[in-house]
């Protein structure tokens, strides 16, 4: 399979800027793997989907405002723009980053970000990877609170407004460590959280950190030789249990399917926590995923991959190319497609 297998064509005015108004108002493509169809519907009909017995997999990652804004060297220097990806120990000062732009950011360099605080870049990779060491006498998290930015994807062709802070967050978002939502969640409520309860379904989470395979492009040609960059995961016991006892998992967003057939790969859906780089591509294996919603995503990339993986690559591109027909909103801020 080459990676060009999974394209198809998308007017850039589908491409969602804004969040619209109200979480659950979003449009819903409902896909039949057993009708080999799909159908128009909107996602406050999505309790409607569900039976009893299911269990719903949320991913409950928080993410951080880790976009910096700072200058190379000195104060006057050039403008540098960090994405934080990964703090790589346990006080959380030194970092996996993405930093733009990558050219004039060399090893042994300093970028300010105030008069308080600053990093030294301890190493450099490609495609603007660099690894940073943090100075500032308080903690990273207090600084990106203070100065940092919700780390919007490069789709949304506009700087980031303060109710981007609430809005590109679940509702039901706890553990801090994502650099991008798990964007299925976004459409829900707590009003329809409770409707899905009443509907009969049990409700569990995992983490998955959304890290920098986000950003990352893919740079090969050939599927075969696709690798994923690590992401931390975790499932604890309460919910474990939850999710081993269900008649049908039914996981929301491409992170929430990922935990639970790693688990499933690595001895079962039991307490666990570790790094993952699970790609699912057509073929793959499915142990526990009985149905799933997710966003649309981008054109030759490995969530959309995933998602061929599950539907069938035909019946999932097909229904893509009615998504654009129809002219339904694409990617983070978009709109949402049920696959059962």
């Amino acid at each position: 399979m080459q990676v060009s297998d999974f394209n198809y064509e998308l007017p850039e005015e589908l491409i969602a800027q804004e969040p619209l108004s109200e979480r659950n108002a979003s449009r819903m493509l409902v896909v039949s793997r057993e009708r080999n169809a799909f159908r128009d519907d909107d996602f406050r009909n999505f309790h409607r989907y569900l039976r009893a017995g299911d269990c719903l997999v949320l991913n409950n990652t928080r993410v951080v405002p880790a976009r910096l804004h700072g200058r190379r060297n000195t104060s006057e220097g050039a403008e540098v723009e960090v994405l934080l990806v990964r703090a790589l120990n346990r006080d959380q000062t030194e970092w996996r980053a993405l930093v733009k732009p990558g050219k004039r950011v060399r090893t042994g360099d300093r970028i300010l970000f105030d008069e308080q605080s600053s990093a030294e870049v301890l190493s450099q990779g490609e495609f603007g990877k660099r690894t940073l060491r943090f100075l500032a006498g308080r903690p990273v998290s207090e600084l990106l609170e203070r100065l940092g930015e919700t780390p919007l994807p490069p789709y949304i062709h506009r700087p980031p407004q303060t109710n981007d802070r609430e809005r590109y967050q679940t509702v039901f978002a706890g553990e801090r460590g994502s650099v991008a939502a798990p964007t299925a969640g976004l459409h829900f409520t707590t009003g329809m959280l409770d409707r899905c309860r009443e509907a009969g379904a049990e409700i569990a989470y995992v983490t998955l950190h959304v890290g920098l395979g986000t950003f990352a492009p893919l740079r090969v040609t050939d599927v075969a030789n696709i690798r994923l960059h690590d992401e931390y995961f975790a499932i604890d016991e309460a919910n474990a249990d939850l999710m081993s006892h269900a008649k049908r998992l039914f996981c929301v967003g491409t992170t929430s399917v990922r935990s639970v057939e790693t688990a499933l790969l690595r001895g079962g859906l039991q307490k666990m926590s570790g790094e993952t780089n699970l790609f699912i591509h057509p073929g793959f294996p499915f142990r526990g995923t009985g149905a799933m919603l997710t966003n649309f995503h981008l054109p030759q990339s490995s969530l959309l991959m995933l998602v061929c993986a599950f539907a069938g690559r035909d019946l999932a591109l097909a229904a893509y190319r009615h998504a654009v027909a129809e002219r339904y909103r694409f990617f983070s801020y978009g709109d949402c497609m049920l696959i059962e």
